[in-house]
């Protein structure tokens, strides 16, 4: 009897002792212990190091923000292996190892914005089934396929807001599930012709605050689910009529501030009745080239924000009127017709 009554109290003692456990909360931190797992959100600006103790080992949610955090480790992670959103945005990591999410198998988004991270270390991102990863407001240079593992099962990838030059068609290539990309706020001036091709369930492309200059007619021959299109403060000069061709669900597309003159000729056909745009910002020259644009916007003034600020930067005569508001005369189209 008196072995029965022991091996009960000790059994009871171990079950306290787990409570307990899974309902701590580390110093500096704030938790919450919902049926599906601790929720642990630390945001000291005095917290200095990873949270060990008193991590709940059931944190399924783990966010660690606007603090002086300079490192961490797989091992630091290993003490919640149930992980499955971690959040460590506007600390001070200036480097990652390449085992981080060696024991946080369930591990679906990453975030990892406004850090100090300029290079990446190979296979940093091949340990845990990710979905979602953002790099938003770090100081990467250059962006290597070696980061992901083949055929990755990444949706969403955000890598706005660094210094990149170029992206790799060969990282892209490993990432066939991706359905949003965002690359806007770098330093890009091109993309290889076949970067995106393997993207064949790309819905968004971000790629406005870059130094684009030309587009590649064939740029979204594989893309036919692209539904948004953000091309806004780029050096855009023209654009190739051939560009939107096969996007059938293509509902939005910002083109303001950059560089265009005008639209070629057949680029809007064929699109969604609940397809809009933006066309500000651009020093539209109203002459006879503009005539497929004009008579578009006459005909789409609903599909077209700011339609009253889509202006004539040139000829002088015309220089501030809306092209909505001119005439075939006034764009020299009669002059040409009676030719």
């Amino acid at each position: 009897m008196n072995l029965w009554i022991l091996l009960t109290f000790t059994a009871l003692a171990e079950c306290l002792h787990q409570k307990r456990g899974a309902h701590s909360c580390p110093d500096h931190c704030s938790c919450s212990f919902p049926p599906s797992g601790a929720e642990v959100v630390c945001s000291q600006s005095s917290l200095t190091h990873f949270p060990l103790n008193g991590l709940p080992s059931n944190t399924t949610r783990l966010s660690i923000q606007s603090t002086i955090l300079s490192s961490i480790t797989a091992s630091h992670l290993s003490v919640v292996p149930l992980l499955n959103n971690l959040q460590l945005y506007h600390n001070n990591l200036s480097s990652l190892p390449s085992d981080l999410l060696r024991d946080v198998p369930h591990l679906d988004t990453l975030d990892l914005t406004g850090n100090q991270l300029v290079h990446l270390p190979p296979n940093v991102f091949s340990c845990a089934s990710l979905h979602g990863l953002v790099l938003k407001n770090n100081l990467i240079e250059k962006a290597d396929a070696e980061w992901f593992p083949d055929n990755s099962s990444l949706t969403w990838l955000d890598l706005s807001g660094n210094r990149l030059t170029g992206v790799p068609a060969a990282l892209l290539h490993k990432l066939p599930n991706l359905e949003s990309l965002d690359l806007s706020d770098n330093n890009l001036q091109e993309l290889q012709p076949d970067a995106l091709k393997n993207l064949h369930r790309l819905e968004s492309l971000n790629l406005a605050g870059n130094k684009l200059s030309s587009l590649n007619p064939t740029m979204f021959t594989h893309n036919l689910k692209l539904s948004q299109l953000f091309f806004q403060e780029n050096q855009l000069q023209d654009l190739p009529a051939t560009l939107l061709q096969g996007l059938q669900h293509l509902e939005l597309l910002l083109l303001n501030l950059n560089q265009l003159q005008n639209l070629p000729s057949g680029l809007l056909e064929n699109r969604k009745s609940s397809f809009q745009m933006i066309l500000t910002g651009n020093p539209w020259v109203c002459d006879e080239r503009m005539e497929y644009l004009w008579k578009w916007l006459t005909v789409h003034p609903q599909n077209v924000f700011f339609l009253e600020e889509v202006t004539c930067a040139g000829p002088e005569a015309l220089k501030h009127r809306q092209v909505v508001s001119l005439t075939g005369s006034e764009l020299g189209l009669h002059k040409i017709q009676n030719l």
